[in-house]
């Protein structure tokens, strides 16, 4: 593979994310599979979590193959990732697929917003990785079935995800102030627009809620 040309700090702090990210994505996914209501429903989650590990064994290879240690790469994410999870625990299987389809799909939001600054072949790994439309049909479906069987649960999971959403929120805001490297591929120019980021995250975060059949 041939380097990239973007600058290798800012390669290399947002590999470490995503590879950080997919890292507590499977340890997430393995650990929430036991609240599956069922065999299939927990297979399918289990194997969900064995294409995050998937995903993190390639981000750490390039990562290797650019000359920068995979461990050295994610530890400055390891308290912002880790706080939001541990911030965000679910309770039981509606929670997990809502966590799932909100908190995971804002953080890819944030993702694809900053690899579309990178050079090729890192924009393409990165992009690749990225959850697919298969995770979200499975999440939304599981979402409608539990409002389905108690239509009072949609308040409690309109709530469980604003709270998702603002946990991730404040997580990447800490991220992308204390990681100059990132800060500068989400700028592309000469001023910061985190606002303007955010605001586009927060449109996408309104679209998704109403295909759940949730309120923002």
């Amino acid at each position: 593979m041939s380097a990239p040309t973007t600058p290798g700090p800012a390669v290399a702090d947002l590999l470490g994310l995503v590879a950080f990210g997919e890292l507590l994505a499977f340890e997430r996914m393995a650990g929430d599979a036991r609240l599956a209501p069922d065999l299939h429903r927990r297979a399918a989650l289990s194997q969900m979590a064995a294409a995050e590990i998937g995903n993190y064994r390639r981000l750490a290879d390039r990562l290797t193959a650019l000359g920068v240690p995979p461990e050295e790469a994610m530890t400055p994410y390891v308290r912002p990732l880790q706080a939001y999870h541990d911030s965000t625990e679910p309770r039981d299987w509606a929670e997990v697929v809502t966590k799932a389809y909100v908190g995971d799909a804002i953080t890819d939001d944030f993702i694809r917003e900053i690899a579309d600054a990178l050079d090729e072949p890192d924009r393409a790994l990165v992009l690749d990785v990225l959850h697919d439309s298969r995770y979200a049909e499975f999440a939304v479906a599981e979402i409608r079935v539990a409002v389905a069987a108690d239509p009072r649960v949609a308040g409690r999971l309109s709530m469980w995800a604003r709270r998702l959403v603002g946990e991730a929120l404040s997580q990447a805001g800490h991220v992308a102030a204390e990681r100059a490297a990132l800060t500068a591929l989400i700028a592309r120019g000469d001023r910061v627009d985190v606002p303007g980021l955010f605001s586009r995250l927060t449109d996408a975060h309104t679209a998704r809620m109403a295909v759940a059949g949730l309120n923002n």
